[in-house]
Formats: C-alpha cells, sequence, structure tokens
C-alpha cells in the first residue's frame, strides 16, 4: 500500500476535545482531512473547529453528543449522511478509567465506562466497517492502551476495557486485508493528557514517563503509511510488555500490584 492520501479523507475523531483526539484532529487536519469532531463539550469542539479551519483550510464537522447512549455507531452515521457526510476514517478514541481497589469502584460509574470504552467503540466501528473498506484509502484507528497488554491492579476493569480493544482490533485488521481498509490499534501508555484526572489519580501511570499526545499521534499516522503496517503498535513505555514477556502471569500480577500500591503511598516529608 502507498501512504494515505488524507486529502481525499473525512474522517471521524471521537473524544476530540482535549488530550490524545484533540492531537488526532491537528495531525489529521495538517494532513489535509476534512474532519467530523465528536465529544460532549461543544464550545471545547467548536474552539478546536475554528483553530484547524484557520489554519488548514479543511472543512470541520462538531457534533457535541454523549456516546454512552444506546446505537451510538448506528445513530451517528445516520445522522452524518442525512448531511451529506460520509465518512472514510474513523478514529475510535473516546474512553475514560477510573483507579481504585475494585470492591471501591463506583458501579455506575464502572457501567459507563464499559460501554464506553467498548459498547460504543463496537457499535462505530459496525456501523461504519462497510463504508470504509469500500472507501480504496480508508482508516480505523482504535485507542487501545499499553494497559491492555497485562492485568492491572486497581485498574482492573479499564485496563480489560483495552485488552478488548486490543484483540478486537487486531482481529478487524485481518478480517479486512485486502480491502483498501487499514486497521491499527495504537496502545500508548502513560501520557500529559486529561485522563489521569478522570481516573481520579496522578499516580496511575504506575511512575512510567508520560509520552506527549504529539508522539503519540505522529507514530500512529507513521504506522498507518507503512507498506506492511501492523495490527498495532505500542508507542512509549515498552517496559511493561517486556516484563510481560519474561515473568510468570503470577509474577507479573503481584509486581504490578506492588507498583500500584507504591505508587499510591504518600510521599514522605522530612524535615
Amino acid at each position: 500500500m502507498s501512504n494515505v492520501d488524507y486529502h481525499r479523507q473525512t474522517v471521524i475523531v471521537t473524544g476530540a476535545s482535549s488530550g490524545l483526539g484533540a492531537e488526532f484532529a491537528r495531525q489529521l487536519a495538517r494532513r489535509g482531512a476534512d474532519l467530523v469532531l465528536v465529544a460532549r463539550r461543544a464550545d471545547r469542539l467548536e474552539t478546536l473547529a475554528a483553530e484547524l479551519t484557520a489554519a488548514h483550510g479543511v472543512t470541520i464537522t462538531t457534533i457535541a453528543r454523549d456516546l454512552g447512549a444506546p446505537d451510538a455507531g448506528r445513530t451517528l452515521r445516520a445522522e452524518l449522511e442525512a448531511r451529506g457526510i460520509h465518512a472514510t476514517g474513523l478514529v475510535n478514541n473516546a474512553g475514560f478509567g477510573t483507579h481504585d481497589a475494585f470492591t471501591d469502584e463506583d458501579p455506575d460509574r464502572l457501567q459507563s465506562m464499559i460501554t464506553l470504552n467498548i459498547s460504543a467503540l463496537v457499535d462505530l466501528s459496525r456501523a461504519y466497517l462497510a463504508p470504509l473498506s469500500a472507501a480504496d484509502t480508508g482508516i480505523l484507528i482504535n485507542v487501545a492502551s499499553l494497559l491492555g497488554f497485562q492485568p492491572i491492579p486497581y485498574m482492573s476493569v479499564y485496563a480489560a476495557t483495552k485488552a478488548f480493544v486490543l484483540s478486537f482490533t487486531e482481529a478487524l485488521w485481518e478480517e479486512t486485508r485486502g480491502t483498501g481498509l487499514r486497521v491499527l490499534a495504537v496502545n500508548p501508555g502513560a501520557m500529559q493528557t486529561e485522563f489521569f484526572d478522570a481516573a481520579g489519580s496522578q499516580t496511575a501511570d504506575l511512575g512510567t514517563k508520560r509520552a506527549t499526545p504529539e508522539h503519540v499521534v505522529t507514530m500512529a499516522l507513521d504506522t498507518l503509511d507503512r507498506r506492511s503496517a501492523p495490527p498495532s503498535v505500542v508507542t512509549n513505555s515498552r517496559s511493561l510488555t517486556l516484563l510481560g514477556r519474561l515473568l510468570s502471569r503470577r509474577h507479573l500480577v503481584r509486581l504490578l500490584g506492588w507498583m500500584a500500591r507504591r505508587a499510591q503511598a504518600p510521599t514522605p516529608v522530612h524535615s
């Protein structure tokens, strides 16, 4: 495959109001793609749309919506196509995490996380897989996580949702081979974004060095342009995946639990 021609693309980016989603929007617009930006915060979407239109002259459509509603993908596609907008690309970035012992988690918040991180992503992917496959340079990027490669105590549900995203996306990569669609699971490690505020901890990164959204998105889009692009890419903090290969499952889970508890412990104050 040759490089993606983004000038022929209309790409949906979910969770586009900040962080990684906003950076995907910026870099895709810089490459010439028209965009549909989806998130709950309308004011942030409008500000970002104005910035990108002025800088790159691309067409931006904003949709203020909570993707946690049932049939999110099918509803969005029907609405956009009724307005004459036919997407050729999709970046499933919307999601959030929590950081606590499972018994202390709020059940409603856990359900919301599963709905957004898994159900909405699957529904959007299913709604758009056929038109994206028919486009000769279609793209589907699902944002998973480095934490999806192994169980993470104190982030048990979040890590499990990202394990689902990784497995699901890699399977789609194989199912769509031979079409014009490029499929990629992006697996960032800790990043400098609002994620840690939403997770309820500034130590949920287990002490790893945080990457910038610019680095993560650049690596993701560069990977898509490779002649034989892989089904997934780890963009930073590969040490956790290395530990998973070196340690038994039992020792890995115990080590990660110790790291999480250590990260939560208060820093001693010396007089």
